[in-house]
């Protein structure tokens, strides 16, 4: 992730010099320091105006100081937990490294960590799941690349694990079980009902299912595997409007969120078909393309689309796409045409 360093110091700028070797980082050294920290420093002259921009533009920020300077300039950037970049404070004698925003899901005690790695400082993490040694749920999340629906619910169920109650978790994948590894009082049961009926004090449901609203509450966490891929095929000029609006509806009828969605899969030949593009865009996931060799070597389910066949040469998109982009997953849903926009929806296995 892109990380800045700053110092403000004539010590702080030399330890910035090694944090900056160490970790690949940019450094940004008060100007009149500048000379102590080498060639790659970047001067600056106002705090007050560097750190917002910065805030903008790195995923992690190392601010050699005291913990105070960052907690007043620091205090009107916060947007949230799940945007905030990492924030680590750093003292100039390089003591201590402390993990002050964003431990888990923007990486903070990682980067912490990492800081201590460095410069032999001792890192100081104060998230209440890792200072009793136990996993939480939001880096559960991270690790796994899923999505969390609600993350207020995030702080509930972690409160749970530190108090030892009941947890009743709901996981086809099997990574919870091998992520908490027997710590917790976590219960497993194979649906969604079961769980909510155990009377455990917390459900943790991990699916890419919606959650009907009548079962929706605090202690309810849903994480979101994204493992769902979108086989997407469509005719010359299709606007992005008309390829969203099939694949919403798609997804509700087949009672699937949007959030598990892993990436849309086409025809090499549609790679830069601008609606295709501004929907993947704008549902903010990679599209993927094969040859229509690679879309032939697929047994597709359905018949053999001629128009498809005449336009690319290739026997289908849609199917063999989600299939081929899923590494061989199950069709949940088989090509449906609607309009200008042909959709299969595979899972990954």
């Amino acid at each position: 992730m892109p990380v800045a360093i700053i110092a403000i110091t004539r010590n702080g700028a030399r330890l910035g010099a090694r944090l900056h070797e160490g970790l690949g980082a940019d450094l940004y050294v008060l100007r009149k320091y500048r000379g102590q920290a080498g060639a790659a420093a970047r001067g600056f002259d106002d705090l007050k105006e560097l750190l917002p921009r910065l805030w903008q533009d790195h995923d992690g920020i190392v601010a050699i100081m005291a913990t105070g300077i960052v907690v007043r300039l620091t205090a009107p950037l916060l947007a949230g937990k799940e945007v905030d970049p990492a924030v680590v404070v750093m003292d100039e004698a390089g003591k201590f490294a402390i993990s002050l925003l964003s431990g888990h899901l923007g990486g903070g005690n990682e980067l912490a960590e990492r800081c201590a790695f460095v410069t032999g400082a001792r890192a100081v993490i104060t998230t209440a799941t890792d200072a009793n040694g136990l996993p939480s749920f939001d880096m559960l999340a991270k690790d796994h690349g899923w999505v969390i629906d609600d993350l207020g619910r995030v702080k509930v169920l972690n409160s749970l694990l530190l108090d030892n109650g009941e947890i009743a978790v709901v996981d086809a994948t099997g990574l919870v079980r091998s992520y908490f590894h027997g710590r917790g009082r976590l219960v497993f049961f194979d649906t969604f009902v079961a769980a909510v009926r155990s009377g455990a004090k917390g459900v943790v449901f991990v699916a890419n299912s919606i959650v009907p609203p009548q079962f929706q509450a605090e202690n309810l966490l849903v994480l979101r595997p994204r493992n769902l891929v979108l086989g997407v095929g469509c005719n010359r000029g299709t606007t992005r409007d008309e390829i969203e609006g099939v694949i919403t509806a798609n997804l509700k009828r087949l009672f699937l969120s949007p959030r598990s969605i892993a990436c849309l899969a086409t025809a090499e030949a549609k790679r830069e078909e601008p609606g295709l593009v501004d929907c993947a865009a704008s549902l903010e996931v990679p599209l993927q393309w094969f040859s229509s060799e690679e879309l032939n070597s697929v047994a597709a389910p359905s018949p053999v689309s001629e128009h498809a066949l005449k336009a690319i040469g290739a026997t289908g998109v849609a199917e063999p796409a989600a299939l081929l982009a899923s590494h061989g997953g199950e069709l949940l849903l088989k090509k449906v045409k609607d309009g200008n926009v042909t959709l299969a929806i595979a899972e990954m296995g």
